[in-house]
C-alpha cells in the first residue's frame, strides 16, 4: 500500500511511530524501478560520484543499484521497518545503512560525499523548519561543489486533490484484500495532512497512516537551497530533463554545494 501516491518514506521525530511490516512489505510493488530512478544513477555517473547519501532511502530499491567497485554508498531512513527490508535486500551488502534522519549524519570528514539524493518525493515529507535544518545538515558534510538532487510536487497542480477525490481501490496481497484510499485535509500554506487508508477485508482491521506533505514552490526552494550554501544549477520538468516551465508536475531540483 502506498502510504502517499508515488512514495514512501520513514516518519520524523523522536518517537515517531513505524510502519506496520505489512505495508511495507507492498512497497516496491507500488513504487517500482522506474524513469525516476533512472534519472539518478544517471546523474551519479554523470558527475562521477564517490561517496553517495541516499537519504530517505526508504527499502533501499535505488540505494542498492547505486553500490559499484570503488564507490561507497550510504543510505539513511528513519523508518527502522523500511531499513530492515533494505538489509535483506539482495546487494545490501554494498551499502552502509544509518537509522535516522540528516542529524544521525557525522557531518565530519568521514561523511564527505560527492553527490546527495532525496527521491520518492521525501523532502516533502520533512516540513520546515526541519526541512532547512536537513539542506543545512547536508552542506556540512559534503564536499565543497558536490550535488545535491531531489524532486518535490509542483504546488499549482494540486495533486491532493485528485488523490481525495480517487475512487476507493480493492486488491490482492500476501496479507488478504485490501481496500485502500486517501483522505484529505488541506492545512495552510502548502501543508496538506494525508492519511492514507487500508482495510483488510477478511478481518476489518484498518492500516492507517497519517502523513504531513508540505508543497514548496520553485522560488521558495532556490531560496532555502541558497541560505544553506548551494547553488541551483538546473530545475527539471520531468526525468528526461525538460525545463520546468511552471506548469509541470514535478519539479527536479539539481544544486552544487558553493565553495
Amino acid at each position: 500500500m502506498p502510504l502517499a501516491p508515488g512514495t514512501l518514506r520513514g516518519p520524523h521525530g523522536p518517537g515517531a511511530p513505524d510502519y506496520d511490516p505489512r505495508v511495507v512489505d507492498l512497497y516496491d510493488q507500488d513504487n517500482p524501478d522506474g524513469p525516476d530512478h533512472d534519472f539518478y544513477r544517471a546523474l551519479a555517473d554523470r558527475v562521477a560520484a564517490r561517496d553517495i547519501l541516499d537519504l530517505g532511502c526508504g527499502t533501499g530499491l535505488l540505494t542498492v543499484t547505486l553500490a559499484a567497485p570503488g564507490r561507497r554508498v550510504v543510505g539513511a531512513d528513519p523508518s527502522a521497518a523500511m531499513l530492515d527490508h533494505a538489509r535483506r535486500r539482495p546487494g545490501a551488502a554494498g551499502v552502509t545503512w544509518v537509522e535516522g534522519d540528516s542529524r544521525a549524519l557525522e557531518h565530519g570528514r568521514h561523511e564527505r560525499f560527492d553527490l546527495m539524493i532525496l527521491t520518492g518525493n521525501a523532502a516533502q515529507h520533512i516540513p520546515d523548519p526541519e526541512w532547512q535544518r536537513t539542506l543545512h545538515d547536508l552542506r556540512r558534510c559534503c564536499r565543497d561543489g558536490a550535488v545535491l538532487a531531489f524532486e518535490t510536487r509542483n504546488p499549482a497542480a494540486c495533486a491532493w486533490i485528485g488523490w481525495g477525490r480517487a475512487e476507493p481501490r480493492r486488491r490482492s496481497t500476501a496479507h488478504g484484500v485490501l481496500t485502500e484510499w486517501f483522505e484529505i485535509d488541506e492545512l495552510d500554506a502548502g501543508r496538506v495532512l494525508l492519511r492514507s487508508c487500508a482495510r483488510i477485508e477478511g478481518t476489518g482491521e484498518r492500516l492507517d497512516h497519517d502523513q504531513l506533505l508540505t508543497f514548496r514552490d520553485e522560488r521558495t526552494v532556490r531560496g532555502q537551497l541558497a541560505a544553506a550554501g548551494f547553488e541551483t544549477t538546473a530545475v527539471w520538468g520531468d526525468w528526461r530533463c525538460a525545463p520546468f516551465t511552471g506548469e509541470r508536475p514535478i519539479m527536479v531540483f539539481e544544486a552544487r554545494a558553493a565553495g
